[in-house]
């Protein structure tokens, strides 16, 4: 799985953003692209953390940092989000064909796919190191 953690979507406000810090009305935030800090108020912006969004399938919902994960992985040119609609669904279909197409509109697509192109770009597709906090048996 890709690591997601602090990574913001914002109404209003094109691109990604890394948190930096919290306030009471709203955030500051870090673009991913350009470095540029700047604070989005809560009564104008909506945030979505990355970590937190996932993609409809038949069985359930699959993590976007799962689906980041298998774009990496996979051998398939990522087309460009102003692709049109055939080759970015063919595209996706491949990467993750267990999508729900009836709740997973095109829209939806595109913007995963320019969300991965930004962090691609930005050498920021880190894997998430798995760590095992209750390992039974274990002694000092």
């Amino acid at each position: 799985m890709i690591e997601l953690t602090k990574l913001l979507a914002i109404t209003g406000m094109p691109g990604l953003y890394e948190l930096v810090a919290n306030r009471a009305d709203g955030a500051i935030v870090k673009s991913v692209e350009n470095g540029l800090s700047k604070f989005a108020p809560l009564r104008k912006h909506q945030f979505s953390l990355l970590e937190t969004i996932s993609i409809y399938t038949h069985s359930d919902s699959t993590p976007l940092s799962e689906v980041f994960y298998t774009m990496k992985k996979s051998d398939l040119d990522v087309p460009s989000a102003d692709a049109d609609q055939k080759t970015c669904i063919e595209y996706f279909q491949k990467i993750l064909p267990d999508y729900d197409p009836d709740r997973v509109t095109i829209g939806d697509i595109k913007k995963c796919i320019k969300w991965y192109s930004i962090l691609f770009k930005n050498e920021r597709l880190i894997e998430k190191v798995k760590s095992e906090s209750n390992e039974a048996g274990k002694e000092d």
